[in-house]
């Protein structure tokens, strides 16, 4: 889930998105959001895209904050979904700090980020996608904290993602339901495999990382996209193979 700086030439414009904002946690996340909505009110794909990225960053900030502790491995995660050049590293690690320092608002900003780059419909593909590349870094240490897990479930919740479509995220990153390869992909084990086989394909198609650039999410969506594909890849083949032996 990484944005490219450099197609957008964003050097200066993360000056002035971070300039007037100084080095307090209170409302300091806000004012960027106000920032990114008035500098881009007649760019809306760009808006999209840059709030996109500060959501990531931010988010992913607090959600560290949650169980009390960044890990390293939590940081190379980060990095895994968010690359920028070294030139801007200054800027991501000030916005990060801002955000880290509590946990408190984020509901609030979660909702004013929501309506800049969502769809502003249940289940949009874009916040989804947020989501994933939350539960990428949770689980870089090994497991999903409880606190992250409750703090994946509010966002998710803030985002208009509904029970079922999150417990269906959560099932290509953790153990769910003893691993249940039928919740990963929507569908029960009474439906007709030719009914199975047909709801996979439309999820690959859904979720490839084409579709997904033609619907405005920014184009190094690598590590998200990929291991989201795996995870269905690994669900299908998983019924199939189940199917066959009975």
């Amino acid at each position: 889930m990484i944005f490219d700086f450099a197609c957008l030439q964003l050097t200066s414009l993360w000056d002035r998105l971070l300039g007037s904002v100084g080095d307090a946690a209170h409302n300091a996340l806000s004012r960027v959001v106000e920032a990114i909505r008035t500098l881009f009110e007649g760019d809306p794909e760009t808006r999209r895209q840059v709030s996109f990225s500060v959501a990531i960053i931010a988010l992913s900030a607090k959600m560290a904050k949650a169980d009390g502790a960044v890990v390293a491995s939590e940081v190379e995660a980060f990095r895994q979904i968010f690359d920028f050049p070294e030139e801007e590293a200054r800027n991501v690690a000030r916005l990060y700090n801002l955000a880290r320092q509590d946990v408190a608002g984020f509901e609030a900003y979660a909702e004013k980020l929501a309506g800049l780059c969502g769809s502003g419909e249940c289940n949009c593909p874009m916040l989804e996608n947020v989501i994933d590349g939350l539960f990428h870094i949770a689980k870089a240490d090994g497991m999903v904290h409880e606190k992250e897990l409750a703090f994946l479930a509010r966002i998710a919740e803030i985002f208009r993602i509904d029970e079922d479509h999150f417990r269906r995220i959560m099932a290509r990153h953790i153990e769910v339901e003893d691993g249940n390869p039928y919740l990963v992909l929507g569908v029960s084990p009474e439906d007709d495999f030719s009914e199975i086989r047909k709801q996979y394909r439309k999820l690959v198609a859904e979720h490839h990382p084409d579709k997904l650039i033609a619907r405005g999410v920014p184009e190094a969506l690598h590590a998200a996209a990929n291991e989201r594909m795996a995870a269905l890849n690994a669900a299908y083949a998983a019924i199939e193979r189940e199917r066959k032996a009975a």
